[in-house]
């Protein structure tokens, strides 16, 4: 066998002898993606990856297809996604409620969300607000905790569920407080909207931008925003941290993509390096305001460390509640 022969065929066994990982990495992507999402169509997690939708087909050459699997407040996409085959090409939008919160709620969670969800990206953050009925004569966060200290027998607050960020925000709020809220937990954002409409709880404490075009029509005041950072759609607004004086309070809801397990690093970097970019576009950061969030990207290695201090926050409050799902 010549010496060029020689070279050939150690060459071919050499390539033959990589794992496929490596081949496929380097192929990577030559199909679409698929993103699971734990909620309906057309739901907050499906928005905010439409936002990125066109620029990252642009920037993979590969489009996007979102494939909903609501179910068990997200659990069931998130353990769908964790078992997919580590390819690169199946990703969940991640969220507080199953990346953080529902490691201490679910007495047997089916996965890790630290080891078997690896982050790709942080996409936003999403700030819960205190809101009470215009004519409720409360004017003020301020104004809200006196009046709770005052009448501790009146203190009912909604949320959409056990679980929720909408109850555990509250259930923090009235333990700092120092009075024993009532907590009326609504099959859902809508219902829990509605239930203080009517006048059923003294406050609630959901998603911005569920309450946004109630507070324009003036049935109900937005009292303070519970992310320790003011919105910078309602910039005079204050915080509960700020305006409260009970000290540090930073609850807010976060969107991002994690990867199924055992994902190659490389194609987390270059998933996630995209997503930071498109994230960093005026047009982009403007349509996620829209959505009433802020842009927040974080790299796989910084999402992931996000997502454990988050897990780590949440636990004691989730303990602290009792609430607790079998």
């Amino acid at each position: 066998m010549n010496t060029t022969r020689r070279k050939f065929v150690a060459g071919s066994l050499a390539v033959g002898a990589l794992p496929s990982s490596v081949l496929a990495q380097d192929q990577w992507p030559s199909r679409p993606l698929r993103i699971i999402s734990g909620g309906s169509a057309g739901g907050g997690s499906d928005m905010f990856v439409r936002t990125l939708e066109a620029r990252l087909k642009e920037r993979l050459g590969q489009s996007l297809y979102i494939d909903n699997k609501p179910g068990a407040g997200g659990m069931l996409a998130a353990g769908l996604t964790s078992s997919a085959p580590p390819d690169g090409y199946t990703y969940y939008v991640s969220n507080v409620a199953t990346n953080a919160i529902g490691l201490a709620l679910y007495a047997k969670p089916t996965f890790d969300p630290v080891k078997d969800l690896p982050g790709v990206a942080r996409i936003s953050t999403l700030t819960n607000a205190v809101v009470v009925r215009a004519d409720s004569g409360i004017s003020s966060i301020g104004a809200l905790i006196a009046y709770m200290r005052a009448n501790p027998e009146k203190v009912f607050f909604g949320s959409a569920g056990v679980g929720t960020s909408s109850h555990l925000g509250g259930h923090l709020f009235v333990q700092k407080v120092g009075v024993d809220g009532k907590h009326v937990p609504y099959k859902g954002t809508a219902a829990n909207v509605t239930a203080l409409l009517a006048g059923e709880v003294l406050f609630s404490m959901d998603n911005l931008p569920l309450y946004v075009q109630h507070v324009k029509a003036g049935k109900l005041r937005l009292l303070a925003m519970t992310q320790s950072k003011r919105s910078p759609s309602f910039p005079d607004v204050p915080t509960i941290q700020e305006a409260a004086g009970i000290g540090e309070f930073d609850i807010f809801s976060w969107y991002g993509l994690s990867a199924s397990t055992g994902t190659p690093k490389a194609i987390l970097e270059r998933m996630g390096g995209e997503v930071v970019s498109a994230l960093k576009d005026p047009g982009i950061v403007a349509a996620v305001r829209e959505l009433g969030a802020e842009a927040a990207p974080l790299g796989p290695a910084e999402y992931q460390a996000f997502v454990q201090a988050e897990i780590r926050k949440w636990a004691p409050i989730v303990k602290s509640s009792g609430a607790s799902v079998s």
